[in-house]
């Protein structure tokens, strides 16, 4: 059982001493255990597939454990909460009792006494964890992972009591305090700078996040998302260790939740992954949460680097002072963001429009890229059906791709008047459908470059063909059509669709 507590609490002291403070339970759990992780904040006794999570009798402020009954609220909470995303994994709280001989037992009858509580889990694999395997985070689970998230806070419970200024406030506080702590390590300079900073930006995102919290984006959120709290079982991400010790760091803005996943895969050289997973999660939370949720874009980079501030004074407290500083200076890096740009990629089906927009997304614009804004995605979106969903012919009648082509600009307003750069993934056909394009960017005064992919029909027909598993509708008979129709003057650069890394090469290029 892989137990990242001490993410969230600090693995800061020894076991020495502290085995009688459980009341004998650390003996009698230890006897029969196989192994013992500790952190702060508890011990988990393993023994084959079981589990058993000892809440350790300790008072960090943010959390206190010091009594049986505080620690049975906690590991009820930790059981209620951590079964909404992983119901394998968490199995029951077990009354540890005392018997009238003095003997200990799991939930004894009668006279027994509960002298203390425990959670029982079913152990698994380390390596399963994606911390332990970053580097398996590829395109297409990074944007499964960003779904997954999406759809766990659509069903969470509201809680406008929490998020805006006081629940990132918080956090923003506890990461000024320990940041000073650790100055001499860190470099106090480096931490006064992000200190300022980020007071600074939080100061300006102050109404926004008020605003969103009164919409319904504070909500009992997971609250440390990090790649150490996620599992990949069956291939299928799995959410676990939420927190439940502090509200204060669990009913949170939604996007402040998903910006610890993206600011630990940027961290670890997974960018490609982080831009896939943003723009996932932003599909995936559209379908669900009103039209505000992309005015919060401007709040990410304030967002990301509290979550890359709360990783340096962590790692600094475990003696990885090297991390540490690294987190810190991405902490100051993030909130330096370049300004947005509009990018278009248009073509027939099948010239690998899709493919190029994720490729070069990553490169522009501030983390973790540009968000791609995909057609084929909001159709399904605006008629209801899934991402993979086959649609009727009538959902590409002229009037709903007209419907389609202005939901995708409109969404495209609001990011990159959030700061966040765009980039459209769509057929652009019609010679107004790009006049579109390049006027909503003169509107904002954005730098913008539409891009136009080309290549024989047969090489078309045979992608579309072979294409399986993907958002598009689009096959052969789809490329006829379009094959009849005329385009008109094409002014945007024309490139290969052969040879998707020249294209590549030249749309970065000129990022």
């Amino acid at each position: 059982m892989h137990d990242p507590s001490s993410v969230a609490c600090g693995d800061t002291s020894s076991r020495k001493g502290r085995r009688k403070l459980s009341g004998g339970v650390f003996d009698w759990l230890e006897a029969d255990a196989e192994r013992v992780i500790e952190t702060s904040c508890a011990w988990v006794f393993l023994k084959g597939e079981r589990a058993l999570k000892l809440k350790r009798p300790v008072d960090y402020g943010f959390l206190d454990f010091t009594t049986a009954e505080k620690r049975r609220w906690a590991v009820e909470r930790e059981l209620a909460f951590n079964r909404v995303t992983a119901p394998a994994i968490y199995r029951a709280v077990r009354r540890v009792t005392r018997g009238a001989d003095g003997r200990l037992a799991f939930d004894g009858e009668g006279e027994g006494e509960a002298v203390d509580y425990v959670l029982e889990m079913r152990a698994f694999d380390p390596a399963d964890v994606l911390a332990e395997q970053p580097d398996a985070v590829d395109g297409a689970l990074a944007e499964q992972l960003g779904r997954v998230i999406a759809g766990f806070q659509a069903k969470a419970e509201v809680r406008p009591q929490g998020g805006g200024v006081k629940a990132l406030g918080f956090t923003i506080r506890t990461n000024n305090e320990n940041q000073r702590a650790f100055a001499a390590e860190l470099g106090a300079e480096a931490v006064e700078r992000v200190i300022a900073a980020t007071d600074a930006a939080l100061a300006a995102a102050g109404p926004l996040l008020e605003r969103r919290r009164a919409e319904g984006f504070a909500r009992r959120c997971h609250g440390d998302l990090h790649l150490g709290n996620i599992l990949l079982q069956d291939g299928r991400p799995v959410l676990f260790d939420c927190i439940e010790f502090n509200d204060l760091l669990s009913e949170i803005d939604v996007l402040y939740d998903v910006a610890f996943t993206i600011m630990d895969l940027g961290f670890r050289g997974r960018a490609e992954a982080a831009n896939r997973l943003l723009s996932a999660y932003l599909d995936e939370a559209a379908r669900s949460f009103p039209a505000d949720l992309w005015d919060g874009l401007a709040a990410l980079p304030l967002m990301l680097s509290a979550r890359a501030s709360v990783r340096s004074h962590v790692t600094a407290n475990q003696g990885q002072l090297g991390q540490a500083r690294a987190y810190l200076a991405a902490a100051e890096r993030l909130l330096r963001p370049p300004p947005p740009t509009l990018t278009a990629v248009g073509g027939l089906s099948g010239t690998g429009k899709t493919t190029l927009a994720r490729r070069i997304a990553p490169l522009i614009g501030r983390a973790p890229g540009a968000v791609v804004l995909r057609s084929d995605e909001i159709r399904k979106r605006l008629l209801g059906a899934g991402p993979l969903d086959r649609l009727a012919p009538s959902a590409y009648a002229p009037e709903v791709s007209a419907r389609v082509y202005g939901e995708m600009l409109a969404a495209a307003r609001r990011v990159l008047a959030a700061g966040q750069a765009v980039v459209l993934d769509a057929v652009f056909l019609r010679s107004e459908e790009r006049q579109a394009a390049a006027a909503l960017a003169g509107d904002l005064g954005v730098p913008f470059r539409g891009s136009w992919l080309q290549g024989p029909p047969e090489m078309l027909k045979h992608r579309l063909a072979a294409r399986r598993g993907d958002a598009s509708d689009a096959g052969p008979a789809t490329l006829e059509g379009q094959l009849d129709m005329d385009p008109g003057v094409i002014d945007w650069p024309i490139l290969d669709a052969a040879d998707p890394d020249a294209a590549a090469a030249r749309i970065g290029a000129e990022n």
